[in-house]
């Protein structure tokens, strides 16, 4: 379980936001500027919270009362970056190995190619990662995230970099994988369309403050400010993707 509670001010974005007991995948919502990748890099490390806390698991990674701040590299935080960050001149095996810190070879390679064939791009691992599609890429950046075995996942506008076609196969696939991984995860979007196919719960992000957080249902049906309702009716509601429509992403 994920929780975080933090306060900070960075130029003039006063970020404001809390979500309790984050357990299967949490949808954050808003639109460009609300603070959504601030509140998210606050998770990681990258950004320190002038106030609050984050507890994963039993784990204090944040605790400003008591000048506690964990380094980035020991939080257990799987972390998807909007454009992937993949590194060019490496090999998708390379890209996916690069975080890994075991010893043997073999059980490296088996752990990389485990971690391949489960996202369905294995036949991909000698490519390098410029000759990707998006949809590849975005497989790519999730394994080497997945790679560490992390405590938590944190994906960033994972459907930023996506043509229209691939974000919809994208999507269906990111539902499955993300509640096969049985960690909790935070997803940051500005598209009501991620929160509809992938949130067990939604966020919504309103000037730097979180101003409700539950169901999308729940939200549709009793938004608590103007601008929820106003978000939230920007277009109907998906269908949920079922397991079987996965498929390959191209």
């Amino acid at each position: 379980m994920l929780a975080v509670d933090v306060e900070m001010e960075i130029g003039t974005l006063k970020l404001r936001a809390t979500l309790p007991k984050c357990e299967g995948t949490t949808v954050v919502i808003g639109p460009n500027g609300a603070g959504k990748s601030t509140f998210l890099k606050s998770i990681l490390g990258e950004v320190r919270p002038d106030r609050g806390s984050i507890t994963l698991g039993e784990r204090s990674l944040l605790c400003t009362s008591s000048r506690l701040h964990v380094p980035t590299e020991h939080r257990r935080l799987g972390y998807v970056p909007q454009k992937y960050a993949l590194f060019p001149h490496m090999t998708v095996f390379q890209n996916v190995a690069f975080g890994l810190r075991i010893r043997g070879r073999n059980e490296r390679k088996e752990r990389v190619m485990e971690l391949l064939s489960d996202l369905r791009i294995d036949h991909l691992a000698a490519r390098k990662t410029t000759t990707l599609s998006g949809g590849e890429s975005q497989r790519v950046a999730l394994a080497r995230a997945m790679a560490t075995r992390p405590h938590a996942l944190l994906l960033d506008e994972p459907m930023a970099a996506l043509d229209s076609d691939a974000r919809r196969k994208v999507r269906r696939f990111l539902a499955v994988r993300l509640r096969a991984t049985g960690i909790p995860t935070i997803v940051v979007s500005h598209d009501i369309a991620d929160a509809e196919a992938l949130g067990d719960r939604v966020a919504v992000l309103e000037k730097g403050q979180i101003v409700q957080v539950g169901t999308l249902s729940e939200l549709r049906a009793h938004p608590a400010t103007p601008f929820v309702r106003q978000f939230l009716d920007t277009r109907p509601a998906e269908p949920t993707p079922m397991v079987n429509e996965i498929g390959a992403v191209s």
